[in-house]
């Protein structure tokens, strides 16, 4: 069922950034009125434009800064989120119980599992919804700084590398890692998650429709997106594997011994 909220969510925030589309042609500045305008967007444009100009009007590294500094700053919120996924899973083997136990539809058997189910997460101090509640605040700060990017006047007009910051990659590089590291990002972050049947289709259906829809919406947004994508997706690769590596190892480790054992 968690899965599945997340699935869900996945879904809508796709659709709070396309629907964004239509203000991004409008630029952003500081007689932008709104509370969207004025309070997210704004102020990240202004960080960006900072940091570029610091570092000798390089609008493309200043990207590469910022993004990596906004990652800094809800690390914190995805540590929370892993460590609340990872006890989840350390109760689905007592949750899987109470369903054997409690196996009849009836409504009275079915609200006497919701109430041991949850007492079960009373009891080791688990809330089922908490990993929902960092998506929903860093959501608000990922699509304001895709906005901040779009919307900014001055990046349009610079280079990074072989692109124009302003239109789209031309040789289409940027989008297919933007790709690729999306479904690296994926595949770690479901590496060692205990799923039943129906999660671990929808897992795997996001696991390859993400990527597509990414490198789709990349080679039709500006370079500087691409540029945002990809050191985003680079910097959760990392994180994912130093918040998760005991569990990757020990997985890696559990598929190598079982294929000595074969």
């Amino acid at each position: 069922m968690k899965k599945r909220i997340f699935f869900i969510m996945g879904i809508a925030a796709i659709i709070m950034l396309l629907s964004g589309c239509t203000e991004i042609k409008q630029p952003i500045d500081s007689s932008s009125t709104g509370f969207w305008n004025h309070y997210i967007v704004y102020p990240l444009s202004v960080l960006i434009t900072s940091v570029s100009k610091f570092l000798g009007n390089n609008y493309g590294l200043g990207i590469v800064v910022v993004t990596i500094l906004v990652r800094l700053v809800i690390l914190p919120l995805m540590i929370k989120q892993t460590k609340n996924s990872k006890a989840m899973q350390a109760l689905q083997p007592e949750m899987a119980k109470l369903k054997e136990k409690y196996s009849s539809k009836d409504a009275a058997t079915q609200q006497k599992l919701q109430q041991e189910t949850m007492a079960l997460f009373s009891k080791y101090n688990v809330n089922p919804l908490a990993g929902c509640f960092p998506l929903l605040i860093q959501m608000p700060i990922l699509i304001g700084f895709y906005h901040a990017i779009s919307r900014t006047r001055e990046i349009a007009h610079h280079s990074f590398l072989w692109f124009d910051l302003g239109t789209p990659d031309p040789l289409y590089i940027l989008p297919i890692v933007a790709g690729i590291t999306t479904f690296i990002q994926q595949k770690l972050t479901m590496a060692g998650n205990t799923t039943t049947p129906q999660m671990a289709t929808q897992m795997t259906m996001m696991l390859y429709i993400m990527p597509v829809m990414i490198v789709i919406f990349a080679i039709r947004f500006p370079a500087a997106l691409s540029l945002y994508w990809v050191v985003g997706n680079i910097f959760m690769i990392a994180q994912t594997y130093f918040i998760k590596g005991p569990d990757l190892r020990k997985t890696a480790s559990g598929d190598a011994g079982g294929a000595k054992k074969k």
